[in-house]
């Protein structure tokens, strides 16, 4: 059950118990079993949400012709996936010359599941930032006409840019996120700090405890939209990453955890 100390406690109390709201990893080799075994605490992983993807039927009241776009942005692997499965589910062809701008280097190189890799044709941000990917795009914007695939949450910052430099462009919803039920979790256990990486996440949270009150519950954040809202929820924001010590979230976990857990 969520419940947790009061305020004036949260600086005296070990943490030992953490709730990873995203799937266990696969692998035992996973930083976070290492930081787990490192600091003695017990990690629970849940997935709050789960994307669920458009039928072909759906996406055709989008009226959006993918072959007449040249070039495609990704920003997650769920966009790559569902792109593709819509091709294939309407049969299209996407053309060899498509290019193809991500926002990490993962994702592009997790396009070699889909297509021929070639450099001349997939692009990438140098430092995973949604900057350094339009620095990359501005350079094409004149030639190409974009389109967008995303979820019903299709990051604004994006599209404003495409709208600002008045490129040709359009936004195709090809899959949207919807909550679990994490009741049953949320009540089985007295979770010291929940770590959410998406806002769906944090709103997964009030949907399944819409009397959710934090208490002595530490709150962990990836991401500024996450961070954002985490703190519009009226919630106290404990951990947050990315930041310049602390790149990922297990970094962010492991600082944390090195001061309250110190001995």
């Amino acid at each position: 059950m969520i419940k947790g100390g009061p305020k004036k406690d949260l600086q005296a109390k070990h943490i030992q118990t953490i709730l990873i709201s995203q799937p266990k990893p696969e692998t035992e080799k996973s930083p976070y079993f290492e930081l787990a075994k490192k600091f003695n605490v017990k990690l629970d992983f849940y997935p709050f949400i789960r994307v669920e993807g458009l039928s072909a039927k759906e996406f055709r009241k989008q009226k959006i012709d993918i072959p007449n776009f040249t070039a495609v942005i990704f920003t997650s692997r769920n966009a790559v996936d569902h792109f593709f499965r819509i091709c294939e589910e309407m049969k299209i062809k996407v053309s060899q010359d498509c290019k193809y701008f991500c926002i990490t280097e993962a994702i592009a190189l997790y396009l070699q599941k889909f297509i021929l890799y070639r450099k001349r044709k997939v692009f990438y941000g140098a430092d995973g930032s949604t900057k350094s990917l339009l620095e990359v795009m501005n350079k094409h914007r004149d030639n190409e006409k974009f389109l967008f695939p995303s979820s019903d949450s299709q990051r604004k910052d994006i599209e404003e840019w495409l709208k600002t430099n008045k490129c040709e462009y359009a936004t195709a919803t090809l899959y949207k996120t919807v909550s679990n039920d994490v009741k049953e979790i949320l009540t089985a256990t007295e979770y010291d700090m929940i770590v959410f990486f998406s806002p769906y996440g944090v709103k997964s949270l009030f949907e399944n405890v819409p009397k959710f009150e934090q208490n002595g519950t530490r709150i962990g954040a990836f991401g500024p939209t996450t961070s954002a809202a985490v703190e519009e929820a009226g919630l106290r924001l404990d951990v947050k990453a990315p930041a310049p010590q602390a790149p990922s979230m297990v970094a962010a976990l492991e600082q944390y955890l090195a001061t309250i857990n110190k001995k």
